[in-house]
């Protein structure tokens, strides 16, 4: 499947978070979601708090329509209170590379 949108958000989770934060997100509803391509959440080596989260879609219109779903509105309304602030979002396409877990 091509990635036609994607992006990478950083999250700050309040003081000691960071671990409940990424456990969370790696059950997020998106995962088994078949236009989601790439779902990859890692956390700072310096914070711990700070978590990254890269995401890869078919197409933006598929992610628009599947975080309006009540299941991911739910989701996005249970992390919010683990997190300090707003996330910092910035666009990206996948081109290639390798992951390996």
């Amino acid at each position: 499947m091509t990635v036609g949108h994607g992006f990478h958000a950083t999250v700050t989770a309040q003081p000691g978070q960071g671990g409940a934060v990424a456990d969370l997100l790696l059950r997020a509803p998106a995962l088994p979601h078949p236009d989601c391509v790439v779902f990859l959440v890692s956390r700072s080596a310096g914070n711990p708090d700070r978590v990254h989260i890269t995401e890869g879609w078919t197409t933006r219109e598929a992610h628009a329509a599947f975080f309006a779903s009540p299941m991911a509105e739910a989701f996005t309304a249970s992390l919010q209170p683990l997190l300090a602030g707003e996330a910092e979002y910035h666009d990206g396409v996948p081109v290639g590379g390798k992951a390996a877990f």
